[in-house]
């Protein structure tokens, strides 16, 4: 059994020995995913799929709470309609797949396959919004989207993902920036309430923000490694789509105006922030809340009738309860099984043996500190909503701990550069972007926010020596 194990757990390279190869093995051999015959494209298998139907239906509910609508836009994008917002064409020119024919004519337009839909969202508001009286419209669409990556990863960086992207439309600028900042708290919400991720929040710098944005707004990561992973953005567009789009309504005031807008979108880069920030040298620790299967049953001696019974039992009652559990009396053997769920981070696992239940119990094992408990059989079910919420809470507390570690003040460039080395995020005072730059060429470091709680750490940009302007967090990312 033990032997079964060990080669199992053998099978993952080790995070601090190689972290991306470690990353590749349990995108792999937990089967999340697998790679498809064109390169930069996965095939989502059932398991990793499953974490973004979780990631999906959270965020799809606070959406709806939040009036959002649900909609669908055409996969496929007029290259004309496309150049109508020339510096959102630029951010993305390099990206964009297109089909140039049917395989039997060449098209008379080429057709761009959607890097994301503000184009699409804009030509249509500009047909449906004629009064303030249509105003907000607040619409969200489920998609893939293609970008020609050249370098791809699963689930951080392909040619295909999945996301959301949500665009509104409103009144006023004071409307259209709440919602922009409401959004990035839903967001920052879904971290702490389902992943277990405490995301940084912030703006980012004009270098960095969003083409044909006025602002925008990101939630941060670190992984185990030290690196950040924009996880994902709000973006304040003002009037800069609703002018090359036309998008005019009638005011209160009987007067034409143009409206203002936002854009905001998570991707299933998330499934690669859960692996990176919570998994271990054993395999995934999935958070309780957005594991696929919470709790699996493990008959020891299934052909045991007191096992058998025992097991469909206390299957029956927590299914019945509402958590997602699986029963595997597979002719598999024990150790593989265990093996098996820990590779895949199945939050609990439960062993029913003969010799347990003759004193009515059970062995529970927790997989983000892989302890074992002995626990009355008869109160498993009633645990579990505190267990559960006990496990979120470490894993929360673990990679808050984590992000505090590795957070660093720099006050002078050898300093930063210094911290820089070591991982994390590095918070220094810059004059602008000139200093931005600067660091980007001399550490491969990028800014990743502008902390809303603004405090200038020195006066003077120790990149630059002109006076510092703001205070930016600095990290290596992915």
């Amino acid at each position: 059994m033990q032997n079964n194990n060990k080669k199992m757990v053998a099978s993952v390279t080790s995070r601090d020995a190689d972290f991306a190869q470690w990353y590749t093995d349990l995108c792999l051999k937990a089967e999340l995913m697998d790679y498809s015959d064109v390169k930069g494209f996965i095939i989502y298998r059932p398991y990793g799929y499953a974490i973004w139907e979780g990631i999906q239906s959270y965020l799809d509910r606070r959406f709806k709470e939040t009036n959002h609508q649900n909609v669908y836009m055409p996969l496929v994008i007029p290259e004309s309609l496309f150049q109508k917002e020339k510096e959102h064409v630029e951010g993305f020119a390099p990206e964009t797949a297109m089909i140039t024919t049917t395989g039997v004519e060449d098209l008379q337009e080429r057709l761009i396959v959607r890097p994301t839909s503000e184009t699409l969202f804009c030509t249509h508001y500009q047909k449906i919004v004629n009064s303030y009286r249509d105003l907000p419209k607040l619409y969200n669409q489920w998609c893939s989207v293609v970008r020609w990556e050249k370098t791809t990863r699963p689930f951080l960086r392909g040619k295909e993902f999945l996301w959301q992207e949500g665009h509104t439309v409103h009144a006023s600028e004071k409307e259209a920036r709440k919602e922009t900042l409401d959004i990035l708290e839903i967001y920052r919400k879904l971290g702490e309430e389902l992943l277990a991720i405490p995301f940084v929040t912030g703006r980012k710098t004009e270098k960095e923000k969003f083409a044909g944005a006025v602002e925008t707004y990101s939630i941060e990561a670190l992984m185990h490694d030290g690196q950040a992973l924009q996880s994902g953005t709000t973006h304040y567009f003002g009037q800069n789509f609703s002018h090359a789009f036309d998008i005019k309504f009638t005011n209160e005031s009987n007067t034409l105006e143009y409206a203002y807008q936002t854009s905001w979108g998570v991707s299933t880069r998330l499934i690669g922030a859960v692996i990176m920030v919570h998994g271990d040298d054993e395999g995934l620790v999935l958070p309780p809340y957005i594991a696929p299967t919470q709790i699996v049953i493990i008959p020891i001696q299934s052909q045991k009738t007191e096992v058998q019974e025992a097991s469909n039992h206390l299957y029956k009652q927590l299914k019945d309860a509402g958590f997602r559990v699986s029963l595997d009396d597979s002719s598999k053997t024990a150790g593989w099984k265990f093996a098996e769920y820990e590779m895949k981070g199945y939050p609990v696992r439960i062993e029913v043996g003969p010799r347990d239940l003759e004193r009515g119990e059970v062995t529970l094992v927790t997989r983000h500190d892989r302890k074992k408990h002995q626990v009355k059989l008869t109160d498993v079910k009633a645990m579990m909503p505190n267990l559960f919420k006990d496990m979120h809470d470490t894993l929360y507390r673990r990679a808050l701990d984590h992000v505090t570690k590795h957070t660093y003040e720099a006050k002078t460039y050898d300093e930063f550069k210094d911290y820089i080395k070591r991982g994390g995020y590095v918070a220094m005072s810059i004059s602008g972007e000139e200093a931005e730059i600067q660091i980007k060429k001399d550490t491969t470091a990028t800014a990743r926010v502008i902390p809303f709680d603004q405090h200038l750490i020195t006066q003077t940009c120790p990149v630059t020596g002109q006076k510092a302007t703001q205070t930016v967090w600095f990290a290596r990312a992915y």
